[in-house]
Order: C-alpha cells, then structure tokens, then sequence
C-alpha cells in the first residue's frame, strides 16, 4: 500500500505542476458558476411570484433553497463531471505508454495492483479537489440565505455531494482502464465519454422497451442510481451497485497492465 500511495502523490504532484489541472479547474468551476447562477436565478423568480401572487401556486421544489437551487445544479454538475473527468483520466497510462516509460515501470519490482491503485487514487485525488471547489455554492448559500426559504438541509446537501463524488469516482475507474488500452490520451478521453454517456442514459431508452429487460436497463442506468441520493435519500443499494462498477473496472484495468508485464 506503501508504494500505491507513493505512486498516488507522483500523479498528484504530476497534474498540480502542469497548467492542465488549472485549466480543468477553471472550466468546471464557470460551467457550474453557469448552472448555479441560472438555478438561482429561477428560484429568484419563483419567490417573486410567490410574494406577487400565492405561495401555493408556486411549485414544491422552489419553496426552500435546497430542492429549488441545489438539486438541479447537482443534476448538472453530473453532466459537466461526465465531461470533466474523462480528460483528468486520460493520461495516467496513455501517457506512460506514449513516453515510452510503461515498460520501464513493468519491468520495475512495482506489483500491477499497486500501480493500478497508485494512478487511480491519484486520479482520484485530482477528482476530489475538482468537485470540491463546488463546495463554494451551497456555502455561499448558507451565508446569504435567510428565513425558512433560505435555510439549506445540510443533510441533503451533503448526501448529494457523496453521490456527485461516487459519480466522478465510478468515471475515473472506467477511464483509468480505458486509458490502459491505448497510447492516445484523446482516444481515452473520448472512449471513455462514449462509454459512459449511452451508460448515464440507459433510463431513457429503458422506457421504450418491455419487461423484464425495462427494469434491469433501469437498474443498471447510473441517472436512476443517484436520482435517490441527489433527492436527499440513502438507499444502501446506490454505493454498493457504485462501488461494484469501480472495482470491476479496476479488476479490468489490473488485468489489461499485467498482460502488458507478459507481452
């Protein structure tokens, strides 16, 4: 675990050296400043209305900052991840293999699993730090809020930010492998979206076909797993269906490495 955690500061040091973090930063941050601003304002104009006209005619989710502004901008903050993430993912093996240095570091005493487990926890590391900086628009909220409208369910807020950081986990173990089979740091990024994107969508087309094959794609559709969490409900089901996505991924990103020590 020594030499995982080793391998996990050389990436982490490896992305905050490089302007490419900073930029990542930089574009998440203004997408979800967008998002946030836009939700705000609809919940702005809710309360409005509802001092213009009757607080009954203004819908449920704009009568408290939570649902009104939070839950929708987490509903964004999904799509800018799905796009985010990919591109943090991309170089942690593509790199390697272009630079030439992948051999180097099979040919090293290292163990697969523990540069598998290095990469990925630096990948998530770097994760962690985007969907982090967020943090700044519920905590602005809580600071302007007044009143019973004004007042954010900490409870909600939070178990939405796990489910935003098991969502951008589940993305950097999928890219994580994908950028295990190629040399091409945009081929990774861009497999990965298209693997993930059809994935984030399985709801919608499951509404088209039939049972049983209707329940099972809406199991398996990421959207349908975090809809409870980012509502503000824990259902143990979600972490777990979670965390089996990521350790299958990293089982397949262990495999594709160690078939490389062979070849």
């Amino acid at each position: 675990m020594r030499t995982a955690l080793a391998i996990a500061r050389k990436e982490l040091s490896i992305y905050f050296t490089t302007p490419w973090a900073y930029a990542v930063f930089t574009a998440m941050q203004a997408l979800a400043a967008f998002f946030f601003m836009s939700g705000l304002a609809d919940f702005q104009r809710a309360q409005v209305q509802a001092r213009q006209t009757s607080w009954q005619q203004v819908p449920a989710m704009f009568r408290n900052l939570t649902d009104g502004v939070m839950v929708p901008f987490w509903n964004s903050a999904l799509m800018i991840t799905l796009f985010v993430v990919p591109f943090l993912s991309m170089r942690l093996f593509a790199e390697e293999r272009r630079n030439k240095t992948f051999e180097l570091l099979m040919a090293s005493p290292i163990r697969p699993v523990e540069i598998v487990l290095g990469k990925y926890l630096g990948g998530l590391g770097i994760t962690t730090a985007t969907l982090g900086l967020t943090l700044l628009f519920p905590l602005t909220l809580a600071w302007l809020g007044t009143g019973e409208s004004g007042a954010l369910e900490w409870g909600t807020v939070l178990l939405g930010y796990a489910g935003l950081l098991l969502w951008g986990a589940t993305c950097m173990a999928v890219g994580l492998f994908i950028s295990a089979l190629t040399q091409s740091q945009m081929v990774a990024a861009l497999v990965t979206f298209a693997v993930l994107l059809p994935w984030m969508m399985l709801r919608g087309l499951a509404q088209s076909t039939e049972e049983p094959l209707r329940s099972v794609l809406g199991y398996l559709s990421f959207s349908t797993q975090l809809s409870g969490m980012l509502g503000g409900v824990l259902d143990l089901q979600t972490p777990v269906f979670f965390l089996s996505v990521i350790v299958f991924s990293l089982l397949l990103c262990h495999r594709a490495v160690e078939s490389r020590r062979w070849a």
